[in-house]
């Protein structure tokens, strides 16, 4: 029998990210935060934004490689109407 490897990460996913992220800046809206805790807040804010960001990135990757594969040249953008 084969034992399955599984890749471990310490990585939040997107959505965790996402979560704390939406938690942090309710915090800080708030303005009931002694500075240097508000400090501490926004710059792990900032960490979870660029990791969200490089989540994004990745995901647009494999889209392009699975389009691409697929004889798919381009990303085509939505129709402004259909845009969040």
């Amino acid at each position: 029998m084969v034992a399955k490897v599984t890749k471990k990460t310490d990585s939040p996913s997107f959505e965790e990210t996402l979560t704390e992220l939406d938690a942090i800046v309710n915090e800080m809206e708030n303005g009931e935060l002694p500075l240097n805790v508000a400090l501490e807040k926004f710059e792990r804010g900032i960490a979870l934004s660029r990791e969200g960001q490089k989540s994004l990135e990745q995901a647009e990757q494999k889209v392009k490689i699975l389009l691409n594969e697929q004889g798919e040249s381009a990303l085509h953008p939505l129709p402004e109407d259909e845009q969040p």
